[in-house]
């Protein structure tokens, strides 16, 4: 199936700028004389549906479109440019697929079950007669599939054209957009998922030709975009309110080789641009080692700025150097640890991330266990672990397979290991900084991270959300930690953490670098409390203040958390008196609190209101 080019006197890099939106007359539109054709007419423009359909009859820019994201955090930042551009046309943003006009699904072709799953969605969309867009890596990777067929595309590089594309398919018309040869512009309209995150795409693309790599297909050549396009982008988004940048990329280390500069040089620029009180943290995204392995020094300094977060994905993909060499990662193992070792030695606290592929073609019993020492040595406190799965078009797929069951334990066997480690383990009764932007699935506790990425759980007001605190840690999981917070560090802009009391015997005075974590474990002299006088202490907030913001959003929800708190409190003392696992159960779960008391209270009379309501409008029934 061929693709439409752009419908412009000049096409490629000729013709209209980033984000601007074309006028209608440009497109085409031929109607379908043969309902089952399976082959599009190059530069053609074909109705999806019936023509003796009528016409929608809302008004263009009134309808409600619903998008779907698979993947990287490059994706991510697509469909809040998509969503972006839609919001500022007039179209309403919806939740909920069954509601919206139109979906939008934004797709991953890394691997196989991510491409399963827009198939199913795909499905779904014709199914309840909904137009569809489809836009990501898989059409632009492999525009010939079967599961495309009667929906609109959109690629990588055309994002800035979603208003044009959902238009036309509203009308019924499927529109094929993908060549194109500039990238979309930084400052077209974004409508963030998290309005305290900036995800910020610094290049498409990579150099790399990994053999199992279907990415390559469809974000194709390193592309890298200015340094100060960049730093642009970023006082705009600091001048929004955003307290977190995330770089992006398909390779973060490659970029600038294109355009005559390099990582370093982009980083000291942005980081240049960071507020000098530590609101706005940035996050290096994922880097593969061939391209960081000469600027090392130089990213290590970058790291340990206050304003950076001492993390970095790093992805090994194997421990085997005949694995690698097969992929054709251009690097051995040994590089791997030169990257990894640098980067610990010379930032403090410093946390790497990094992905493991389990089964790759001809992967021997000798290989896996390689990648299995090289783990258990480093005990990365992040490993994202993944089987094989050949994606059609790549070298790979025509390698021969490790036999599925072998795959399928390799990756059990990798995830066990992984998961027997305790990566944060010594934290407990440590005080750090930590940067608060996110709500946990729970919907109880807030999210924050340390200078080093370590997620940390805490219960507090969402008005702290978009907030710095600095937090006790009182208790370690396996992927994250909890913390109680003692300080909220000034933030004039925002009045419920200003307003936001606690005890000032908890407070640490005198710090001298403001960005460093006070440390209540013995291991930083500008804490003014010792590692005694921390464990024993409990923060002390304004209940009054706190009861406020949380009944402003919702009370229910207030008392789910207090009584989450308080169940979670009760087994952390009863785990430290020695309590057995049966009795911590039963006690935490057979006996009634005031929470539980007004919670039931609640539910009661909101019964009893319903069924007076009930009885009410029965006997206004009767009596007309």
């Amino acid at each position: 199936m061929e693709d439409i080019e752009d419908l412009l006197v000049g096409r490629g890099a000729e013709g209209a700028p980033p984000g601007f939106r074309l006028p209608l007359t440009s497109v085409g539109v031929v109607p379908r004389k043969n309902r089952n054709r399976t082959k599009l007419n190059d530069d053609k423009i074909s109705p999806i549906y019936d023509p003796l359909t009528p016409p929608s009859l809302k008004i263009p820019g009134t309808q409600t479109i619903y998008i779907k994201t698979f993947g990287c955090s490059h994706n991510q930042s697509d469909s809040e440019y998509m969503a972006g551009q839609l919001s500022a046309f007039g179209y309403l943003l919806a939740d909920d697929p069954e509601e919206a006009d139109l979906w939008l699904i934004n797709t991953c072709t890394v691997k196989s079950p991510s491409q399963s799953a827009m198939n199913t969605i795909i499905a779904k969309g014709k199914s309840a007669k909904k137009p569809l867009v489809v836009a990501g890596c898989v059409p632009q990777g492999s525009r010939d599939l079967k599961e495309l067929e009667g929906v609109s595309i959109i690629g990588v590089q055309q994002i800035d054209r979603v208003v044009e594309i959902v238009e036309e398919t509203l009308k019924g018309h499927e529109v094929r957009l993908l060549t194109r040869k500039i990238l979309p512009a930084l400052d077209l309209p974004k409508v963030r998922k998290n309005k305290f995150v900036e995800i910020l795409p610094i290049n498409v693309g990579c150099l790399g030709a990994c053999t199992y790599c279907k990415t390559k297909h469809a974000r194709g050549h390193l592309g890298s975009y200015t340094v100060d396009s960049l730093v642009g982008r970023v006082r705009t988004v600091i001048g929004d309110g955003v307290k977190e940048i995330w770089l992006s990329s398909e390779d973060t280390g490659a970029y600038g080789r294109d355009i005559g500069v390099n990582l370093p040089i982009l980083l000291n620029a942005i980081v240049a641009e960071l507020p000098s009180d530590g609101s706005t943290m940035l996050r290096i995204g994922m880097t593969n080692p061939p391209f960081i392995l000469e600027h090392l020094k130089e990213i290590a300094a970058v790291l340990r700025h206050p304003c950076v977060y001492s993390f970095l994905h790093v992805p090994v993909q194997s421990g085997s150097d005949a694995v690698l060499s097969a992929m054709n990662r251009e690097y051995t193992v040994t590089e791997f640890r030169t990257v990894v070792d640098t980067l610990t030695e010379l930032v403090p606290g410093m946390q790497i991330a990094t992905d493991i592929i389990c089964g790759f073609p001809g992967e021997t019993d000798e290989d896996f266990a390689r990648t299995v020492s090289l783990v258990k040595e480093y005990r990365f406190s992040q490993v994202h672990i993944s089987q094989f799965y050949p994606r059609p078009g790549t070298p790979a797929a025509r390698m021969k397979k490790v036999p599925s069951t072998t795959v399928k334990n390799r990756s059990r066997e990798l995830t066990s290991v992984f998961e027997a480690f305790q990566p944060y383990n010594g934290m407990e009764g440590r005080v750090e900084r930590i940067w608060i932007t996110d709500i946990a699935t729970d919907r109880v506790h807030l999210v924050g991270h340390t200078k080093g990425y370590v997620q940390v759980l805490v219960i507090a007001p969402e008005g702290l959300l978009g907030t710095s605190a600095i937090v006790k840690i009182t208790s370690v999981g396996r992927w994250s930690v909890f913390g109680e917070v003692i300080e909220i560090v000034n933030q004039p802009n925002n009045k419920t953490a200003t307003n936001w009391r606690v005890s000032s015997e908890h407070k640490c005075s005198s710090l001298s670098d403001p960005y460093k974590p006070c440390s209540c474990s013995g291991l930083s002299e500008s804490c003014a409390c010792g590692p005694e006088s921390c464990r024993g202490q409990q923060s002390n907030f304004s209940k009054r203040e706190l009861l406020e913001d949380q009944s402003k959003r919702n009370l229910a929800g207030w008392f789910l958390r207090k009584r989450n708190n308080l169940v979670r409190k009760k087994i952390q003392s009863e785990k430290a008196s020695g309590v057995k696992k049966q009795e911590q159960s039963r006690g935490s779960t057979g006996e009634w609190d005031f929470i539980d008391r007004v919670l039931l209270g609640g539910m009661l009379v909101s019964s009893f209101t319903v069924i007076i309501l009930l009885i009410y409008l029965y006997i206004t029934l009767l009596s007309k």
